[in-house]
């Protein structure tokens, strides 16, 4: 019997850190598993940053692990018609995948490829569609302030988005908390029986091990922080972001412990951290803002002994399963973070990993170094946070074993009503 032939849809480009940590690892492990597995992304700047020889160099390096790739360009301004003019390039090719490779699964990542894959169900009445929700797409740009939370643009994605659930066959979401508000009431299935899975943001430890081996010293002493103690943080500046709060704590633990080291890992221009650290007398022997490699983060995290994480609390952020938690109970780090995100209250707190902010002030961060100081005089805290993180975040045991389930289950069961008329009308 062949493999069932499956095609991911991303609205990223390949070479992005979100890919290459949260899709690729996904997909080779489906591969693994005897599923014929198909890639789809959008790469910015298509023509300048991808050559002939790099595309079929990358295209042989991917199709050796298994996973077919195709690219488009991405386009982004002006914003709605470019994305719209994405979409329907993005639909039409995957109609023609659907008819010349038998492809018998749409999954898609996100509500901009969920359209995509939403019309081609229209005109391909065979093939099955997995909503892949990331987040909730509508209220994050509202909480971000992009959109009026009344606007059109947010009114009009509403719309799209129920068409969406209609549409769609099988669910993932990020957390426990996402599930309970789009499907109230429902276990492993939806009202209408369709398969739901929660598979939260997980990590390839095999990336972790290697840094293990290199040693946690050879980094310390590389970057001269040794015998100090070193914060770490993993982040993108701007919306949800809280870059002020961040730095404060970071000039809070400085002032608690002058021999405190900040290490700030970012994809962001390094200017504006780098100036708010020095107003708030943080000289630059205290601190060091980098971009580094998604190969390189463990390193890094290795190379640390507390990880904080400081995201806006607001609705969207319910259903966000930030990646770089689970890459800090990886490094056996233990977590300052704010409370209201995700799944993360529940996680922190009963697994003992860490401490939660309730609020944003000198007090409240002076209370949390104390109680992260103490936890860190247990010996075996480490090895008790890479346990917790290979229990909830693995990405064999947890990532590929939920949805190798979630496909088990797509394909045995009736596929779904297609949408409504008025949800059809919608689009």
């Amino acid at each position: 019997m062949p493999a069932t032939h499956m095609l991911y849809l991303c609205y990223f480009g390949l070479r992005e850190p979100l890919v290459q940590t949260q899709v690729l690892p996904y997909l080779q492990e489906l591969s693994k598993d005897g599923m014929r597995v198909s890639l789809l992304t959008f790469e910015p700047q298509i023509k300048k940053e991808w050559t002939t020889a790099a595309t079929e160099e990358m295209r042989a390096r991917l199709a050796s692990e298994g996973i077919e790739w195709y690219q488009r360009p991405y386009h982004k301004k002006p914003s709605l018609p470019a994305t719209l003019y994405d979409i329907d390039v993005g639909a039409q090719l995957a109609r023609r995948l659907v008819r010349r490779e038998d492809v018998a699964v749409l999954h898609a990542r996100g509500h901009v490829p969920a359209l995509m894959a939403a019309l081609v169900k229209r005109m391909a009445k065979s093939v099955r569609m997995v909503f892949d929700i990331r987040g909730f797409m509508p209220e994050e740009y509202t909480d971000a302030g992009v959109w009026r939370a009344d606007g059109f643009l947010y009114r009009g994605v509403k719309r799209v988005e129920r068409f969406l659930f209609s549409s769609s066959d099988a669910f993932v979401v990020l957390t426990r908390k996402a599930h309970d508000i789009l499907f109230p009431g429902c276990g492993d299935k939806d009202n209408n029986g369709r398969p739901i899975e929660v598979i939260p943001c997980c990590v390839d430890f095999q990336r972790f091990a290697a840094a293990e081996r290199t040693g946690r010293e050879s980094l310390r002493a590389e970057l001269k922080v040794d015998g100090r103690r070193v914060i770490v943080y993993v982040v993108s500046f701007g919306c949800w972001y809280m870059t002020d709060e961040m730095t404060e704590f970071l000039a809070t633990a400085q002032k608690q412990d002058a021999a405190t080291f900040s290490m700030i890992l970012t994809q962001s221009p390094r200017q504006m951290i780098t100036e708010r650290m020095q107003n708030l007398g943080i000289g630059p022997e205290h601190f060091l803002v980098t971009k580094v490699t998604p190969e390189e983060v463990p390193r890094y995290l290795r190379a640390a002994d507390i990880a904080i994480s400081f995201i806006k609390p607001c609705y969207s952020k319910q259903s966000s399963s930030p990646t770089k938690i689970a890459e800090y109970l990886a490094a056996g780090l233990p977590v300052v973070c704010n409370a209201g995100v995700g799944d993360l209250d529940e996680l922190i707190v009963e697994n003992r990993a860490g401490t939660l902010l309730k609020e944003f002030t000198p007090e409240a961060y002076l209370k949390a170094l104390c109680e992260i100081d103490i936890m860190r005089a247990d010996l075996q805290l480490p090895e008790r946070l890479r346990e917790l993180a290979l229990r909830e975040f693995d990405l064999a045991q947890v990532g590929r074993t939920r949805y190798a389930r979630l496909y088990q289950r797509l394909l045995n069961q009736p596929k779904v009503v297609a949408a409504s008329e008025e949800h059809q009308a919608a689009v």
